[in-house]
Parts: C-alpha cells; structure tokens; sequence
C-alpha cells in the first residue's frame, strides 16, 4: 500500500507525470481549504499588505506541493506555519496597540473639513481622480466641501464620512407676501 502511494504521488520520483501532478493538485486543494479554514476569514478578503503577504507566501508555497518532486508532508506543513504564523500576528496586533500599526499600518488623513492634505496625498500616492472615485461610491458627487472626513485605510480602501448638515430651509412668498411658506429640504 505504501508503495502505491509513493508511486501514484510520485513520492522520490526525479520528475512526475501528469497524473501523479493531478493526484498532488487534488490533495493540495484539500489541504489547502484546511490551512486556509484555521486562518482568519480576513486573509482573502479586504486585508492588509500584512494579509496579502502571507496569502501570497502560501500560494507559493503550496505550489511546490504540486508541481516539485519535494516531500508533500513537509510542504504542506510549511503552509500551516504560515497560517499559524499569521494567526499569532494577527493576535498579537489585536491585544498590543502598539503592534498592530507596526504590521498593519495605520489610517491617514486625506481630507478634514472639505480640505484635501496634499502633502497626505502626495505622500500615499493618491491623486485628485481617486479621491473623487472614493466618493462617488460613496454615493457622493466629487464635492469635498461635503466632506467632513476622508482616510486612507490600512487595507487601501479610502474612507469618507461626510458632513452632515442641517436641513435648508426655502422661504415661498404667496400671494405677494402676504403668506410665506417654509420647506426643510434634506
């Protein structure tokens, strides 16, 4: 049985043939979803470049599992300690203040009172036309007089909060002032 097994993964083998390529391809994905299920559901989402590093790192290094004649086992291992080392980071971040930024980063302030920063933009490489893209799927013209804040996020996206202004108030003269009538439009 062991024997077949070696010989059906290609195990010591010099190069693998296709089909032992396909047997090390399914077998991965396998263990690749279990890897993946004990990380933090973050690690493909919207993450860090703490986040994208260590994807990448595991999709390289499960990689090698398929396509190289190296041991499975090791392999595989090597991606659970990425995973493991991400989750201890990750933790870390979370109960030390001071670590997170150090890993993660931090926001930056791009606009405050309507008032783009441009040393902040300059300094994120963010230029006018993505500034307004933020704010426009924000649902909101490109009008930052109506922005109260805006930042730069640790995982890249820009955050806007807009202003929130009281509703105008329109005055109607009826009948040649002899009767006004006020609308609040919001």
């Amino acid at each position: 049985m062991i024997e077949f097994l070696r010989s059906v993964l290609g195990i010591d083998a010099d190069t693998l043939n296709p089909g032992q390529m396909a047997v090390r391809a399914v077998l991965t994905f396998v263990v690749a979803v279990i890897i993946v299920r004990l990380g933090h559901k973050r690690l493909f989402g919207k993450g860090t470049a703490f986040d994208l590093v260590v994807a990448i790192m595991i999709g390289s290094v499960l990689s090698r599992a398929i396509t190289n004649t190296l041991g499975l086992l090791a392999v595989w291992l090597a991606g659970f300690v990425l995973i493991l080392l991400h989750r201890l980071m990750a933790t870390l971040a979370y109960h030390l203040h001071w670590f997170g930024p150090l890993v993660k980063g931090h926001p930056v302030l791009l606009v405050q009172d309507g008032r783009a920063d441009p040393a902040a933009l300059r300094d994120t490489h963010i230029s006018r036309m993505d500034l307004d893209q933020a704010l426009h799927e924000k649902g909101s013209d490109a009008d930052l007089s109506r922005v109260r804040l805006a930042y730069l996020e640790r995982d890249g996206t820009i955050s806007v909060i807009p202003r929130h202004e009281g509703p105008r108030i329109l005055e109607v003269r009826v009948d040649q002032g002899v009767q006004v009538v006020r609308i609040a439009v919001e």
